[in-house]
């Protein structure tokens, strides 16, 4: 049972080992669905800014006329305007198509730049280990996807051609302008159903990407035992240094109380020693302080020496939480400790 324990991955990833993942560039991440992004902008983007830029292009054609002589001094100028033209005719296409095509990456897998993808792996370079991973499951599983992918692409090419196999027979017939539009329309047509069809199948490859992801990031109980043990200590570490502090705190509360002036409590939850001395301090200073345990060993040492014992809950809980010892009273509480410590003068009977 142990043994099963230990070696089922049947755990779902901790935060750091998906970090962990992260950095050494292992996502989910789909080409396929990033293509059919670009594909389908593209398509888009030439929808809407096509009639546009043929305008453009025929308006510099007319513009630029005939080359210069080649020998020419005019020739030079010439390059000059016809790349400042098409520059300005195909910037904003090709911005906007950059720009879409890395949001769709963005929006799979975040901002992430690592570099441990690129590095070079000697192993990688065997062919024996490359003819394995030929063989492996994961590669087969990529070739019968793949035939899947082309089928469908080419059952969608087929079923919108056939849509308009009248109109394409009857093209031989009309004008060269109706046959440019019938032209024009049945790529149109034919691209954004094919980029819909990828599009369908990058989304498909993506769900299949996460899962396989999520599936090799699972963990056994022991390594999320371990992961604990190297994030956080080891427990008995931690149990170690907590009696150590425990230890030292009750060293200093039996050197510390029975000099203090005062010990304010909640009255069992905390506890805070307040000492004074008006000739070599300039405030109240916190001497010693406890919750819960350490809070029943201060009292018990102060009534042991006679230190007085006064209850203020909210002095008590506030100096714990505020003040650590060895520091000197903040003046935000000076009123409060001073009316405390007053009243413990006048029932000691010490001046104040």
């Amino acid at each position: 049972m142990a043994a099963d324990e230990a070696g089922d991955k049947t755990e779902q990833p901790t935060a750091r080992r998906r970090e962990e993942a992260r950095e050494e560039g292992r996502i989910a991440r789909s080409a396929d669905l990033t293509a059919a992004v670009a594909l389908l902008a593209g398509i888009l983007l030439l929808k809407a800014f096509g009639p546009r830029m043929l305008d453009q292009m025929l308006q510099i054609i007319r513009a630029l006329g005939d080359p210069p002589d080649l020998t020419g001094p005019g020739l030079l100028p010439w390059i000059r305007l016809v790349g400042r033209a098409a520059a300005e005719m195909t910037l904003p296409f090709l911005l906007l198509l950059i720009v879409l095509t890395i949001a769709g990456t963005v929006v799979q897998s975040g901002l992430l730049l690592t570099w441990k993808r690129m590095t070079l792996h000697l192993e990688r370079l065997n062919p024996v280990n490359g003819f394995k991973r030929m063989l492996s499951t994961d590669s087969l599983t990529h070739l019968v996807f793949g035939l899947l992918k082309v089928a469908f692409v080419a059952t969608i090419a087929y079923l919108t051609i056939a849509g308009r196999i009248d109109a394409l027979l009857a093209a031989g017939t009309t004008h060269a302008g109706g046959l440019f539009k019938l032209s024009t329309e049945l790529l149109y047509d034919l691209a954004l159903r094919l980029g819909l069809a990828l599009l369908v199948l990058g989304v498909v490859d993506y769900l299949v990407q996460r899962w396989k992801l999520e599936r090799s990031l699972r963990m056994t109980r022991q390594e999320i035992r371990d992961e604990l043990k190297r994030m956080e200590g080891d427990p008995l570490m931690k149990q170690r240094r907590r009696q150590i502090q425990r230890r030292l705190a009750l060293q200093r509360i039996s050197a510390e109380v029975p000099r203090a002036s005062v010990v304010v409590s909640n009255p069992t939850e905390y506890a805070v020693a307040l000492r004074y001395d008006e000739a070599t301090m300039t405030a109240p200073r916190v001497v010693a302080k406890g919750k819960d345990y350490l809070a029943q060993r201060i009292r018990v040492v102060a009534q042991q020496h006679g230190v007085p014992l006064v209850q203020r809950p909210p002095l008590a809980r506030a100096l714990y939480a505020g003040v650590e010892v060895g520091e000197e009273v903040p003046p935000a509480f000076y009123r409060a400790v001073a009316e405390l410590l007053a009243y413990v003068y006048q029932l000691t009977g010490k001046a104040a």
